[in-house]
């Protein structure tokens, strides 16, 4: 029963009422969540930062995949140090740290993980094949991005429904990022299971001078 309450507050933010339940009872940080993440993931999923700062109050322990979501850059520099292949562990809801990383945009971590061998090219277990690039280019974030094309991501990856990586710049109508995948050797011509290019998409959401750029000759 306590663990729904508990779900409910962080779902709504009400950091009192957890502060309170956790004051009563912090074992239950330890059960996992209906989403099958833990209460602190959970939180950050949310976007709630004051229930992760009333979450970090009362955590005893913290996982490779909670300390890269909420950016404790010191803390998982000193877990990669006792253990370096940490780097590529799987979360319970299949995304490696780089991954988790990527997708709550925090580059001083990327870097870290990237600094300490991570793979850029290892995609999520969970159905959706989503590959940390897709992540940063989704995010539209272009130095996240830039640090694993260095890194060595491969630009012609697909996760599920055939989307690349230039089918979610072209879609953000981001240019830089664009040119920096077609240095790599994306691919224009590939199209996403629906049958869509890089350039329809990009007229779609009105970038019409990109879309002349992606077209297929």
């Amino acid at each position: 029963m306590h663990i729904n309450v508990l779900e409910q507050y962080i779902e709504t933010g009400n950091f009192r009422d957890l502060e309170h339940l956790l004051n009563q009872d912090a074992s239950l940080l330890k059960s996992k969540t209906s989403h099958d993440v833990s209460p602190l993931l959970l939180a950050c999923y949310y976007n709630k930062p004051q229930i992760v700062q009333v979450i970090l109050k009362y955590t005893t322990s913290i996982t490779v995949h909670e300390a890269c979501a909420v950016g404790l850059l010191q803390h998982l520099e000193m877990m990669i140090d006792h253990k370096p292949d940490i780097v590529e562990e799987w979360s319970s809801n299949g995304f490696t740290p780089l991954g988790i990383a990527t997708h709550f945009n925090k580059e001083d971590i990327v870097r870290l993980l990237l600094t300490n061998k991570a793979d850029p090219n290892t995609p999520s277990r969970n159905g959706y094949h989503v590959y940390p690039l897709h992540t940063a280019l989704s995010n539209n974030n272009g130095n996240i991005s830039k640090m694993l094309i260095e890194a060595g991501a491969e630009v012609n990856v697909h996760q599920n429904g055939g989307i690349r990586p230039i089918h979610i710049a072209a879609q953000h109508g981001n240019i830089d990022l664009i040119i920096i995948l077609l240095e790599q050797g994306a691919d224009i011509t590939v199209l996403t299971d629906t049958g869509e290019s890089a350039a329809s998409l990009a007229a779609e959401k009105g970038f019409r001078e990109i879309a002349e750029i992606l077209k297929i000759n």
